[in-house]
């Protein structure tokens, strides 16, 4: 199928002319067309660890570039809202600093939502308000995670959004209802995070991570619920830094230089996908959004606006942290007997607590800060470093 939107715009960058090829990318893209200068706009943050990692979260000059863009373009930068939410491992405040994001808020007078603050509102009670999509059936969210109903952000209902995410693998996004082929190691087929998950931290509260054991279809029904909420979604995405290996924290940095962004959200992922090196319609999330008609995922019909990108293949191998193995164990695998403990809330509090300590007290501390530290040997790298902190 051929979405109307089915485009996806691609520019090639360095650090000395970020700034402009973010605007170059956006009018490329024809945004103002899109995005009117009367309505408040939501500029949705990918904030995947509280730490600065390359290739983790929205780096600055992404964040600057889009905003940058907007406000010489003459936004009303008082309606431009960025906003993030927190994880169970993941800090907002600790997030703001650790990247450099709140300099930028403050340099271009955008305000920064923390969603943690937003009132959340049933969504049930909001389907009957719109007519796209009404009849589309959520393939877990309101039957295998939430049956008793889920809330949504009140804030974001009837607002355009931009996604700001990063290109990077995932070891979550690979498998489709519940299944696990693979139980540790490189997986064969594995999943990317991008425009699509970036939803993942924005819709769900902070217990979304029960969504972990049915991934592929929460983004499929996340995507339905933007189509629903959103008047207009737009995807920005850095690839200057991408992640590959064992996603979505403990990866190789991997210096790339392109920037791309679309309107249609499974466009973008099969781009970045294929770009990666992986087959787009094997990936799950993919291939279900693309047979419901959410957006396209043959990469051969998809419109390449800019760099010519037709002989890239990146060659990136998805792997599973040791916290994602083990989550996947329980939820998936040969441990899948303790899943009724481990949802409860007190029983959590342990692999919460694993987490943070194997990501942030040994793994960061020690195979992380040498591959930050060759980062920051980069042209990037001193980029980042000479982002100011206050």
């Amino acid at each position: 199928m051929t979405m109307k939107n089915s485009e996806v715009f691609i520019v090639k960058t360095k650090p000395s002319t970020i700034l402009k090829d973010y605007e170059k990318l956006m009018h490329l893209a024809n945004y103002e067309h899109y995005y009117s200068k009367d309505e408040k706009i939501i500029i949705k943050l990918n904030l995947s660890w509280s730490k600065f990692f390359p290739a983790c979260s929205s780096p600055p000059w992404q964040v600057e570039g889009v905003i940058n863009t907007i406000v010489k373009d003459n936004y009303d930068p008082t309606k431009i809202f960025t906003a993030e939410n927190r994880t169970v491992v993941t800090n907002i405040e600790k997030g703001l600093k650790g990247n450099k994001w709140a300099p930028i808020f403050k340099k271009y007078n955008v305000r920064f939502v923390p969603l943690t603050r937003i009132p959340f509102v049933p969504y049930e009670s909001l389907r009957s308000k719109f007519l796209s999509l009404k009849n589309k059936r959520l393939h877990a969210l309101d039957t295998k995670i939430f049956p008793d109903g889920f809330l949504i952000p009140k804030f974001y209902v009837g607002k355009p959004i931009i996604h700001l995410p990063t290109m990077k693998t995932h070891g979550h996004t690979g498998a489709i209802g519940g299944s696990l082929k693979q139980t540790s190691g490189e997986m064969k087929q594995g999943g990317i995070t991008c425009a699509m998950k970036n939803a993942f931290g924005g819709l769900l509260t902070k217990r979304r991570h029960f969504s972990h054991q049915y991934m592929s279809e929460v983004l499929v029904d996340l995507l339905i619920i933007q189509k629903q909420i959103h008047p207009n979604i737009f995807a920005i995405v850095d690839g200057t830094v991408c992640g590959d290996g064992a996603g979505p924290r403990t990866m190789f940095p991997r210096i790339k230089n392109m920037i791309l962004a679309g309107y249609d959200q499974v466009a973008v992922d099969t781009v970045v996908a294929k770009m990666m090196g992986f087959e787009p319609l094997e990936l799950p999330a993919i291939r279900m959004a693309h047979e419901e008609g959410l957006g396209c995922g043959d990469f051969n019909q998809i419109d390449i606006v800019g760099e010519d990108i037709s002989n890239i293949n990146w060659n990136f191998k998805v792997k599973r942290s040791l916290v994602i193995w083990g989550d996947q164990m329980v939820r998936k695998g040969p441990l899948q007997f303790l899943y009724p403990l481990f949802k409860s809330e007190l029983f959590f509090l342990g692999p919460t607590y694993a987490s943070m300590i194997f990501h942030d007290m040994f793994w960061y501390p020690t195979i992380g800060k040498r591959r930050i530290r060759k980062f920051f040997q980069s042209e990037w790298g001193k980029m980042f470093l000479n982002y100011p902190t206050k």
